[in-house]
């Protein structure tokens, strides 16, 4: 095996990406050293701030470069080493390009063991989106039982899990989505006491305050724009906005106006934070460690939408912003 299929960003998306930003190619595979993996690709996890990494700005992370493989969180399978930390059909989760085959060195990758959990799992609940949901949600939040959580993104893979750990910490939940079908899921899998669906809701205001009668404590905002912008006019007295995402502008070609959130913040004593899941990366296995917890006391449930073929990556991404995935968005290869 001397070469392998590649994903490269092409251009630089101006709105929603399009498939013709994404260009295959063939890459060649170089030498195996000591120390170094030959990995083939299991899993691929498509996630929505890989789309800050297309846009060539300043921020937490380095921009992806034009014509270069684009790279995300995987599981692959272990078939060559010159490790004597990893074996020849050990499996490995890290942040790998989009190659169906790659040389790592074994530094950065962590092994997986497909008995304790599917390998789609070190993807989803118990990597980054479990962390991302349980660190946002207990660190920042601070949340207190009794407590109104309101989560926008509900449906989505970190907004399933904020809900049920909302849950399991004795909160009362409300959860924001896209569709009906997507509220009844959240209330009926996910343990959420309520759901608005915002595609059929005129005011959102009012819908947030009749589905909130005791106010919102803590918010974990996933999206951003108007609907957070609505969460403002019913949060309490010292209330906590964890800010996740902001998949609602990502996309935006010109800078959105916005309500202004320091007369709010100011009114109710109240705090907004924005995170990323690296700044915790020192409490990661603890954070895992509870997580698969709850996971084995079936306290936490979740689910992945799974498309299939290496081919079908650039597709699955963009899918993401027409909000086509349920839970988790991975694509097996």
């Amino acid at each position: 095996m001397k070469s392998t299929n590649t994903i490269n960003l092409k251009n630089r998306p101006q709105g929603r990406p399009k498939l013709s930003d994404f260009e295959f190619t063939t890459t060649e595979l170089p030498q195996l050293n000591e120390g170094e993996v030959l990995l083939k690709i299991t899993y691929v996890s498509v996630d929505p701030y890989l789309r800050g990494r297309m846009m060539d700005a300043k921020s937490y992370i380095d921009p992806f470069e034009l014509d270069q493989p684009i790279v995300s969180g995987c599981v692959a399978e272990v078939l060559e080493s010159k490790s004597s930390n990893l074996k020849a059909g050990d499996f490995v989760t890290g942040m790998m390009e989009w190659k169906e085959y790659q040389v790592l060195n074994t530094d950065n990758l962590k092994k997986v063991d497909s008995d304790k959990a599917p390998l789609s799992a070190y993807l989803g609940i118990l990597g980054m989106t479990g962390l991302t949901a349980y660190f946002g949600l207990t660190d920042i939040g601070k949340p207190k039982k009794g407590e109104t959580l309101l989560v926008s993104g509900a449906a989505g893979a970190v907004g399933t899990v904020v809900g049920q750990i909302g849950k399991i910490l004795g909160m009362r939940v409300v959860g924001i989505a896209g569709t009906d079908e997507k509220i009844e899921l959240i209330k009926s899998e996910y343990g959420y006491d309520e759901g608005i669906n915002y595609k059929t809701t005129d005011n959102m205001v009012q819908a947030i305050a009749k589905a909130c009668p005791n106010g919102v404590d803590v918010y974990y905002d996933n999206v951003g724009g108007e609907i957070s912008e609505a969460v403002l006019y019913n949060i309490n007295k010292f209330s906590r906005t964890i800010v996740c995402g902001a998949i609602s502008v990502y996309n935006k070609t010109e800078l959105p106006k916005s309500t202004s959130v320091q007369p709010f913040l100011i009114k109710t004593s109240s705090s907004m934070q924005g995170f990323i899941i690296f700044d915790y990366k020192e409490r990661h296995p603890e954070g895992i460690q509870q997580l698969a917890q709850w996971l084995q006391e079936g306290k936490l449930q979740y689910e992945e939408t799974i498309q299939v073929g290496f081919e079908t990556i650039p597709q699955a991404f963009i899918d993401l912003f027409d909000g086509k995935n349920k839970g988790k968005m991975l694509v097996k290869v």
